[in-house]
């Protein structure tokens, strides 16, 4: 067995002695889809627990220290932590009631141990998640060119940082998206929460230029080219919106004056 499956099942077998637990699930590489769990995963899972309990499994951690000392840990959110466990496993968890795990969105999540009075569906009973607002080729390809526009009027500013984002983050993304959409990568496995999950295994790089793409912090006028130059070889590109991206890579790029890095960001 995996260390970090045996690692649920220590916890689950400790949680069963406590009379205010009602459940452990596991999530993600130690959900439903455990056959992923590798040396470089994390464990995530959720802590289901009655009602009035959740501070005192958040702000205490006895018992997450039952299996093995915890040598690190703080709180990342209201309902969870994050942990290094002394022999290196790294957990990431929430704890939560019932009527709350209910609301939340989650999928692929696995019971290691619930409760014989718990709800028969805890692994299924949250809503799944949500998708961006239009999920169609027309959206991503738009959404991608005015993240290009964007961010190389930030790069042209001088804000490096927010135009690799732009540039080099979020026009990517919609790049997936428009990869997942049109058919490629047939049979990969997409985490619903983190589009670039295991999109490597997934594209090779004459379908995903990565390297091109995301060439780092300094380079974002050439990830800009890259980014717009695939997707004008596949997509109807609207000439308005691609006149403008063109004008911008070839604009010069001047430094930026002491006045525009004081000057309030652009809308």
């Amino acid at each position: 067995m995996h260390p970090m499956l045996r690692r649920l099942d220590d916890l689950a077998a400790h949680l069963r002695t406590r009379p205010d637990a009602v459940a452990l699930l596991g999530l993600g590489s130690a959900g439903a889809a455990y056959d992923r769990l590798d040396e470089h995963s994390d464990l995530d899972f959720f802590v289901v627990v009655a009602d009035g309990a959740v501070p005192r499994y958040v702000e205490e951690i006895g018992w997450l220290a039952a299996p093995c000392p915890v040598a690190y840990s703080f709180a990342n959110e209201r309902n969870g932590r994050k942990a290094l466990y002394a022999d290196g496993i790294f957990v990431e968890y929430a704890v939560f009631t019932v009527a709350e795990l209910a609301r939340l969105p989650f999928t692929g999540a696995r019971v290691v141990w619930q409760r014989d009075d718990a709800p028969a569906t805890l692994a299924e009973c949250g809503r799944p998640p949500g998708g961006p607002p239009y999920d169609t080729v027309e959206f991503h390809l738009n959404e991608a060119l005015t993240n290009l526009y964007v961010g190389l009027h930030r790069e042209l500013r001088g804000e490096r940082l927010t135009a690799a984002r732009f540039i080099q983050s979020y026009a990517v993304d919609r790049v997936i998206a428009l990869l997942r959409l049109t058919g490629a990568g047939a049979g990969h496995r997409r985490d619903p929460f983190d589009a670039s999950r295991r999109v490597e295994q997934a594209y090779p790089p004459e379908v995903l230029p990565l390297a091109a793409m995301v060439p780092g912090y300094a380079r974002n006028r050439e990830a800009a080219r890259a980014v717009f130059g695939w997707l004008a070889e596949r997509f109807p590109v609207d000439p308005v919106i691609g006149e403008a991206v063109r004008r911008l890579l070839d604009a010069p790029l001047l430094p930026p004056s002491p006045g525009d890095l004081l000057a309030p960001d652009a809308p």
